[in-house]
C-alpha cells in the first residue's frame, strides 16, 4: 500500500503515520555521536551510518524520515568547548539530503527538525533565539523538506517562538514538548501548552522524549482535551522514550542516575511497543513514532500492531513471525512452546540483576531556564566548574 499526499492530507484522511526512532542514542551506541554534546555532525562526517539507520527505520514501517538535525543549531554546535570540523549549514544540508534519499526509496515524507537552544536557557532575547531557528529553517526551505517539526522543548515559550518562525514557510508545522503530565518546566499544563502551540500556528502537537510511552500518551491525551476544550482543532503525535520511567520527576529521564550510560535495564520489549501503539491509537493519536532508545525493531512492533488499521505489514516483518510464530521452527521444544501471543503478552521479564532495585531516586536539582546553573558558554567546562558540580552531587 502506498500513501499519497502531504502529512496533513494523510492525517486528515485518518491514516496512521508512523515516525522513525531515536537517532542520537542509536548512533552514540554505534560510535558516531558523542554523549554530552549529543550533536549530529555524523550526518556530514559519517553519512553512511545515518543513511543506514534511516533505511532500517523505513524497512521497519516508518513513513516519516526526520532529518538528523537534533541540536544542530549553531549555538549548540559551539557549546562548552565542542569543536567541529563542519559548519551548522553543512550538517543541516547533509542531514536533509540523507533523509530525502532514503524517503524516496519508499513512501516516506521528510521532516526538518529544530530543537531547544542553549541561547534560550541562557535567557537570550526572543529575537536572538528566533534568529537561530531561522538559520536552520533557511536550509530546510532550500532543501524543500515536506514539513517541519519543533521538537524537544522543555519550555512552551521557546516552542511557541520556534513555531512562529517555522510557520512563515507555509509548510505544515508540528510541535512536540519533552514534558509529562505535570507540564513544562515552568508548570504550564500539557493542555495549556497545546493551546498555545496551536494558536501559534502548529497543526500537529504532541510530546517526544523524556518519558516512557504510556506517560507520553497520557500527556498527549491531556493536550487533546485542552485543545478541544478551547474550541480549537489539531492533529496529535507522540514519540516517546523506549525506556520505562515510572520513577521520573517532571524533568524526565535525564534526572535518573542511570542517564545516559546505564539505561539498558529499562528498555521496553517489542511486546511493550504493541501495547503502546494500541493505547496511542485508542486515545486518538495518529502520528506515532519513537525517540531515544527506539530501535528499528521497536518501530516494526508499532507497525505490526497497527497493521489492521494501515492495511499492510512493513517489509521487516518478512523476518519476524507474528507474536513469536517463527519460534515454531526452533530446535528446542520448550522454546517452540513460546510461539504464542499469550506467552509474550503476559511475560514479566527479569533483569538478571539480583542486587539492583527496580526503581531509582531522580537527582532533581530543580534547575531550569533562568537559573544561573543553566547559563551556557562556548568555552569548555573548567575543572573548577566540574569540582563544584561533583561536590554538589555528593550532597544530594
Amino acid at each position: 500500500m502506498q500513501f499519497i499526499g502531504s502529512i496533513l492530507e494523510r492525517l486528515d484522511a485518518g491514516e496512521v503515520v508512523i515516525g522513525d526512532g531515536g537517532f542520537v542514542f542509536a548512533l552514540e551506541k554505534r560510535g558516531y555521536v558523542k554523549a554530552g554534546p549529543w550533536t549530529p555532525e555524523a550526518a556530514a562526517e559519517h553519512p553512511e551510518a545515518v543513511r543506514q539507520l534511516h533505511r532500517e527505520f523505513l524497512r521497519a514501517g516508518a513513513n516519516v524520515m526526520q532529518t538528523f538535525t537534533f541540536y544542530a543549531s549553531d549555538d549548540k554546535l559551539e557549546n562548552r568547548g565542542n569543536k567541529l570540523s563542519f559548519t551548522g549549514a553543512q550538517i543541516n544540508e547533509a542531514a536533509c539530503d540523507l533523509a530525502r534519499e532514503v524517503a524516496n526509496e519508499g513512501d516516506a515524507l521528510v521532516a526538518g527538525g529544530v530543537s531547544q537552544t542553549p541561547s534560550y536557557l541562557s535567557c537570550k532575547s526572543e529575537t536572538d533565539v528566533k534568529a537561530i531557528f531561522k538559520k536552520q529553517l533557511d536550509v530546510f526551505v532550500k532543501k524543500n523538506v515536506d514539513f517541519l517539526i519543533a521538537e524537544y522543548f522543555e519550555h512552551v515559550e521557546e516552542a511557541v517562538w520556534a513555531v512562529e518562525v517555522l510557520k512563515q514557510t507555509g509548510k505544515p508545522v508540528a510541535a512536540c514538548l519533552c514534558v509529562g503530565p505535570e507540564g513544562d518546566m515552568h508548570g504550564v499544563s500539557p493542555g495549556e501548552c497545546a493551546v498555545r502551540l496551536v494558536k501559534a500556528g502548529a497543526q500537529i502537537v504532541g510530546v517526544n522524549c523524556h518519558f516512557d510511552p504510556m506517560t507520553c500518551v497520557e500527556a498527549v491525551k491531556m493536550m487533546k482535551e485542552g485543545v478541544e476544550k478551547a474550541g480549537l482543532k489539531a492533529h496529535y503525535m507522540v514519540q516517546p522514550l523506549a525506556y520505562h520511567t515510572p520513577d521520573c520527576s517532571c524533568q524526565g529521564f535525564i534526572d535518573l542516575p542511570e542517564f545516559p550510560f546505564g539505561l539498558e535495564p529499562r528498555i521496553l520489549t517489542r511486546w511493550d511497543m504493541h501495547k503502546y501503539a494500541r493505547e496511542a491509537y485508542n486515545v486518538g493519536i495518529r502520528f506515532i513514532g519513537g525517540c531515544c532508545g527506539f530501535e528499528p525493531y521497536h518501530i516494526r512492533a508499532v507497525a505490526e500492531e497497527l497493521a489492521p488499521e494501515r492495511g499492510f505489514l512493513p517489509a521487516a516483518s518478512e523476518k519476524h513471525g507474528n507474536w513469536g510464530a517463527g519460534l515454531e521452527m526452533h530446535t528446542k521444544p520448550w522454546v517452540r512452546a513460546r510461539a504464542r501471543r499469550d506467552y509474550w503478552e503476559n511475560l514479566r521479564p527479569a533483569s538478571g540483576r539480583p542486587q539492583c532495585a527496580s526503581m531509582s531516586v531522580p537527582d532533581g536539582w530543580g534547575v531550569t531556564k533562568g537559573h544561573a546553573d543553566l547559563m551556557q558558554q562556548t568555552e569548555a567546562t573548567t575543572q573548577d566548574q566540574l569540582k563544584q558540580l561533583f561536590d554538589r552531587s555528593k550532597s544530594h
